[in-house]
């Protein structure tokens, strides 16, 4: 039998590279940082890190390693459980605790991964009476949550209040039970903040939940790096925020919910992720709380962070390249074709500076873009660095 299907993959995998769509995964030798050493093609050797989530610089960060040095000793290295069996410790409740308190919720529930958090939701709060309300470019892991559910669907256009006010009418006039908004806080394609303000008057206008999956923004974005809804004086009106620990706060893996007290209540006792996933480990759990010390005590991250994000944008354009517009460390450089996006991405690795092209159905076809992530632990050289590559490689590619 699989020697048929082996030639009907080995087809669409031929396709995916004729059409210069095939994503390779090249390999690092070294820690994540700013720099790293990249092995499989390219340029040897050490070079500038420009697409990784490490926004605040975290993930190698001393104080964060010595952490989870010091929990490996303590706590042990995996729990070979699930919650509700033998796999909760301290450790676990304290990180929910410091959560819940941090964004504002008035309790947390920790996942394995924020795409089990969003696969873990809508099922458990919603039924074939309810409707849910979603962004139309909001993540895959929401997307697919939704799918479990028996929920009404209902998609409105990015970041589109109109759109979003009749879809939220249609489903009232079906008669939903629950409704419920959900909506990235960023969008990690394109950087583009949600209208968080514009959408609880509207979820308090038609009688609504609001749900956000601000992976893209907690840790950084926000006065306090408390995410969008801080970022836009809602933090009392969002009802659901999930979000993730594989980004901005320590870049290693984990999410979790943050919700009102009865929603994560009823999450323990029905989220299927949670109920039959391992226990997120607790070196990850007790590294965590150190970065939340870390986001408590000083704001020099995020200032340094806005900072480099203001000077790689500002000298992009300066250059003429093609930036989505707004003020975010996702910074898509628009390129269009996906072929000449993989080709510059790798004319920009032999130059030093590794990013991806992002292409078809990452984003939508014609489109094709480099995403650039600015991180915290770049110096202003590192960025001037990767903007005179940019330039180097679009004159390569031009001739």
């Amino acid at each position: 039998m699989f020697d048929t299907v082996r030639d009907d993959l080995r087809a669409t995998l031929d396709e995916i590279r004729a059409a210069g769509l095939h994503k390779p995964e090249r390999v690092i030798s070294t820690p994540q940082s700013a720099t790293v050493e990249v092995t499989g093609g390219g340029r040897p050797g050490e070079v500038l890190n420009f697409c990784a989530n490490n926004y605040l610089g975290l993930a190698d960060h001393p104080d964060v390693v010595a952490a989870a040095h010091e929990a490996l000793d303590r706590w042990g290295y995996g729990m070979a459980s699930v919650r509700f069996i033998c796999g909760t410790q301290e450790v676990h409740k304290q990180l929910e605790a410091r959560l819940s308190a941090f964004l504002g919720q008035e309790d947390t529930i920790l996942y394995s991964s924020c795409f089990d958090a969003n696969g873990g939701v809508f099922e458990t709060l919603l039924g074939a009476e309810d409707a849910v309300i979603s962004d139309a470019l909001n993540h895959a892991s929401i997307i697919d949550g939704i799918r479990l559910s028996k929920a009404r669907r209902f998609r409105y256009a990015n970041r589109d209040l109109a759109d979003l006010e009749t879809q939220l009418k249609e489903a009232g006039a079906g008669g939903a039970r629950r409704k419920l908004i959900v909506t990235d806080g960023v969008f990690s394609m394109d950087g583009y903040v949600a209208p968080l303000a514009e959408i609880c008057d509207l979820a308090d206008r038609y009688d609504a939940m609001v749900m956000v999956d601000d992976s893209h923004a907690v840790g950084f974005v926000g006065e306090g790096g408390r995410g969008t809804p801080e970022l836009h004086g809602v933090m009392d009106r969002v009802d659901i925020i999930t979000g993730t620990l594989g980004k901005a706060l320590g870049g290693a893996s984990g999410g979790y919910v943050a919700a009102r007290a009865e929603i994560v209540a009823l999450l323990r006792q029905r989220s299927r992720p949670y109920l039959f996933s391992n226990t997120l480990a607790p070196v990850i759990a007790a590294a965590s709380l150190k970065v939340l010390d870390l986001l408590e005590s000083a704001d020099d991250l995020r200032v340094r962070l806005a900072e480099n994000t203001a000077l790689f944008r500002s000298r992009m354009m300066e250059a003429g390249f093609d930036l989505l517009p707004g003020d975010h460390a996702i910074a898509p450089v628009m390129i269009g074709d996906a072929a000449e996006a993989a080709r510059m991405a790798e004319l920009l690795l032999e130059h030093g500076v590794y990013v991806i092209a992002f292409s078809y159905p990452v984003v939508p076809q014609g489109k094709a873009r480099i995403r650039v992530q600015l991180s915290a632990a770049h110096s202003t050289e590192d960025v001037n660095r990767a903007v005179d590559a940019f330039v180097a490689a679009r004159a390569e590619l031009a001739g």
